[in-house]
């Protein structure tokens, strides 16, 4: 970035004025030259400080722009925020015309450490830097529109407001605005909230892997707020309290959709796509939808009801499901298009990739894929009912609810088997804990070399010790195997769970649906659309194996993108979602940031189980929140909304 003038984000000053291109510093930071094609980004100011790029901007007026927006974003809870900051605007827009005094300067300086000093939330606290930072390095600007020697230029200027947690929602959910609401009593509004960007919310609430909490700056005072339990509580009180929710509609405009799996991509675009006056037909191989929701995830973490329930919403939007329809078999992708204005395509990851060990190809008794192993326990069925003994190879989710779910068919002995230590696996934490709370034994730094057969069965697995190599590509250490130190443990059932495949046998060659060289389908990494056109595809086969909530943001994204397409208009990302990847690779999230907030907010956790008790039943796990509860949870939100503006 050669092409910064001056920077001063983060309290790093790069001043470059002057200099020849060769010679400018580049800034530690990452924004892309253009917003829009053909828009340039000539400067950018956030809460964190100011970036030019273009010489040719008035910072004064950008600054002003900035404060309007900031002035806009107050919640008015607090006088300081936003009168303050109405205070300050005008003075600006005075000196601005040419009729502001020397001593405006330092009322504006007072004014401006007053609101970030006493503002309760980061739109006041964060909002003056901008201001603070031009005042310091561009500070003479403003005594020549005083001395009435410059008269002002105006810009065009794009912002928008982001948060740490917000940043890194796969959904991109307004998470303190739904979690203020909480905090108001305002449970309806809030779930309302939610719903603008999934329409899935109760699962989530149960399943989703949370990056917000990982971006949450409480952790930075004590520990993160409970951004998914309290998604939970929104919509666990709808259910509790029987209130019919509330959704907005379109009216009806007389085109089709057709939708491919009814896993979470596909519920989410049928729903999107049909509050916005579609008429949506969802094709399901499957008796029940939910996808891998559905027959990957227990009942223990995520109730069949409370899925059914967020299906029902979405089939009273008028989306229609057709169950036990194989597409290739049944129907190709070619036909439905005949009778379809455009097509989603959502299949999920159902199928296990291998191990390569020596036996698993022998069709043995007892050697049971994961994925297959979960679909049949969510199924009502018990894949192998003489076999007592458990090895599960992973260390991933789908390991973790392999091995739970094994004691809750009646299995005795469970065991985990993985490759590398305890702090390399990509599991939750929290099922991983649950699952030793529940007498799951941990093998770590080991891996399978040759499964043990008699008579056609599983009687054991050879695993060798493994020790941490040098880092692969993925960052974590690399095992490498320990020679000599092959070990046996004795097992009727071993379960590879150390990845999910994509099952693309649905596609013909006559569909002229492109596919990547991993075995996903190619779209336009924007529009979402195949290589064919009218046909758009998000979820686990584009991405390859993911998480849920990825695929249910992916899916409402697509869902946005087919409307562009039906109204014929051009398919470009939003502004919303220019500012999402914007913000993205920004990176909001300051993890060295020095919180200034009170501590001692412990987050409350849910209620759980009793281990003994719950290892044997598919009782849900987990007691959500009570009401008392739910509102001293938000409170522990900062708010810590923060606003980009860029020049163009």
């Amino acid at each position: 970035m050669n092409g910064v003038i001056f920077s001063s984000w983060q309290g790093n000053i790069v001043d470059n004025r002057g200099k020849a291109k060769e010679d400018r510093v580049s800034p530690n930071i990452r924004i892309p030259q253009e917003f829009f094609k053909g828009e340039r980004i000539k400067a950018f100011f956030g809460w964190e400080g100011i970036v030019l790029f273009d010489e040719d901007i008035d910072l004064l007026d950008m600054v002003i722009a900035y404060l309007e927006a900031v002035q806009k974003e107050s919640c008015g809870k607090c006088l300081p925020c936003s009168k303050g900051t109405y205070v300050i605007v005008n003075l600006l827009k005075k000196i601005y015309d040419g009729k502001g005094k020397e001593e405006d300067l330092e009322l504006i300086r007072t004014l401006a450490l007053h609101v970030k000093e006493t503002s309760k939330c980061s739109i006041g606290q964060t909002g003056l830097i901008p201001l603070f930072d031009f005042l310091q390095h561009f500070g003479e600007q403003m005594k020549t529109y005083i001395a009435g020697e410059k008269k002002g230029k105006k810009s065009n200027y794009r912002y928008a407001v982001t948060a740490p947690c917000m940043s890194v929602c796969p959904s991109n959910l307004n998470i303190p605005k739904y979690i203020e609401e909480i905090k108001d009593g305002n449970y309806v509004q809030s779930l309302s909230t939610i719903r603008e960007k999934t329409c899935l919310p109760g699962t989530l609430g149960r399943v989703c892997i949370r990056p917000c909490e990982e971006n949450c700056r409480r952790a930075l005072v004590d520990e993160p707020v409970s951004i998914k339990w309290l998604k939970r509580f929104a919509a666990d009180y709808e259910i509790e309290r029987r209130k019919e929710p509330i959704i907005k509609k379109d009216p009806k405009n007389g085109k089709r959709v057709a939708v491919i799996g009814a896993g979470p991509a596909g519920l989410s675009c049928a729903y999107y796509l049909a509050i916005k006056g579609y008429k949506v037909k969802i094709f399901e191989r499957f008796k029940e939808p939910g996808g891998m929701a559905t027959y990957g995830i227990p009942d223990y973490r995520l109730p069949r009801e409370i899925l059914r329930r967020e299906v029902d919403i979405i089939t009273r939007q008028g989306v229609e499901i057709e169950y036990g329809v194989t597409v290739g078999t049944d129907i190709t992708i070619s036909e439905i298009q005949k009778d379809f204005d455009a097509i989603f395509i959502g299949v999920g990851a159902q199928t296990s990739t291998k191990m390569g060990v020596e036996g698993e190809d022998k069709g043995l008794r007892g050697f049971i894929p994961g994925i297959k192993y979960l679909f049949d326990i969510n199924s009502g069925i018990d894949p192998y009912p003489e076999g007592k003994r458990v090895v599960v190879v992973g260390g991933g989710n789908v390991a973790i609810d392999c091995v739970r779910t094994s004691f809750r068919i009646g299995k005795t002995d469970v065991n985990l088997v993985y490759r590398r230590s305890r702090a390399e696996m990509p599991a939750d934490p929290v099922e991983v804990r649950d699952a030793e709370e529940e007498g799951v034994k941990f093998h770590f730094l080991c891996n399978p070399v040759r499964i043990l057969e008699k008579d056609g069965k599983v009687v054991g697995v050879e695993l060798i010790k493994m020790e941490l190599g040098e880092p692969d590509e993925s960052g974590r250490r690399r095992p490498v195997p320990v020679p000599g130190s092959e070990f046996v443990i004795e097992t009727d059932i071993l379960i590879p769970a150390i990845g999910q495949a994509i099952d693309l046998s649905f596609l013909d060659e006559r569909d002229g649906i492109s596919v990547t060289n991993r075995g996903t389908l190619y779209v336009d990494p924007d529009t979402f659309m195949t290589s064919r056109e009218g046909i758009f595809s998000a979820g686990d086969c584009v991405t390859g194996p993911d998480v849920l909530v990825r695929a249910a943001g992916n899916g409402r994204r697509a869902a946005e993108m087919i409307d562009l397409y039906l109204r014929g208009k051009e398919l470009i990302l939003s502004e919303e979602e220019r500012f999402v990847k914007f913000f993205s690779d920004l990176r909001v999230f300051n993890k060295k940031e020095k919180v200034e907030a009170p501590g001692k907010m412990r987050r409350i956790h849910l209620r759980t189980l009793d281990p003994e008790k719950r290892k044997w039943v598919f009782d849900e796990v987990e007691e959500g929140y009570r009401i008392d509860e739910a509102i001293y949870e938000s409170m522990r939100c900062l708010r810590c909304y923060r606003i980009g503006m860029v020049a163009i």
